[in-house]
């Protein structure tokens, strides 16, 4: 369609696209999966993330970070959003972003909290998600599934309730990843009880320290911090471990 195309450059070499709006549904009450067709799209590695830009008819810009659940070459971008009802992108994403409509998404971003297929270290993968910190790691198992890596690979995904899993079907459905999902608030017949997560749980349903495993954590900093601070006191070694948090100004 002409006229739609956008790619921008910005000074630190990363570019603004112009993404489409294909499918969109919601994957639990408050959170929106995205799927856009993004043609100058570069494609990404697993676990990186996009700026997401919204402009107002008076010119008022306003952009946020969104971690993307989908990776490899295609021009096909996937968002997952939880909407933060007092932020300023989220809402709009969640409840008012139609099928059909465009969106500037700037990007790929990210190179440390990323997994590669030309990743040549066959260590155990260690992925622990809080919430909707499972997006990019669930883009990491996905993308794993698709290659030959002869290494083991754990989720321990912290979450809720049922009703608030993300990627439910998909993270039944994998393979080459052991899953494990524990609700905090909310338990289903053969999860885990409901509560935190704590230092025994880490201990109990992860890789040990002496495998020393690559180890991927995203969620809310306070999450991200105390299960951090638990895994260097398993003996995990601190420069195994990459994290990526969020906060609240959605």
């Amino acid at each position: 369609m002409a006229g739609r195309a956008l790619l921008v450059t910005t000074s630190s070499g990363v570019q603004w696209h112009l993404g489409r709006v294909i499918s969109r549904r919601f994957e639990n009450p408050s959170a929106v999966r995205l799927e856009l067709d993004v043609p100058t799209w570069p494609g990404n590695d697993a676990g990186a993330h996009v700026d997401v830009r919204l402009t107002a008819p008076d010119g008022y810009q306003a952009s946020r970070s969104y971690s993307l659940a989908s990776s490899g070459e295609s021009t096909r971008v996937v968002l997952m959003v939880q909407e933060l009802p007092t932020g300023e992108v989220s809402p709009f994403l969640v409840r008012h972003l139609a099928e059909g409509e465009d969106v500037e998404v700037q990007g790929p971003l990210g190179r440390f909290f990323v997994w590669s297929r030309s990743d040549t270290d066959r260590s155990p993968i260690q992925l622990i998600a809080g919430g909707s910190g499972v997006v990019p790691l669930f883009a990491i198992a996905s993308a794993r599934e698709r290659e030959a890596d002869s290494s083991d690979c754990r989720l321990l995904y912290s979450v809720r309730s049922p009703r608030d899993e993300m990627f439910a079907d998909e993270l039944v459905g994998l393979t080459r990843t052991t899953v494990d999902i524990v609700h905090t608030r909310q338990s289903a017949p053969g999860f885990q009880e409901g509560g935190r997560l704590t230092r025994n749980t880490i201990a109990e349903r992860t890789f040990a320290a002496s495998r020393s495993p690559r180890v991927f954590v995203c969620g809310p900093s306070p999450f991200v911090e105390a299960v951090t601070g638990w895994l260097v006191d398993l003996g995990h070694d601190a420069a195994r471990i990459r994290t990526e948090r969020f906060g609240g100004s959605s």
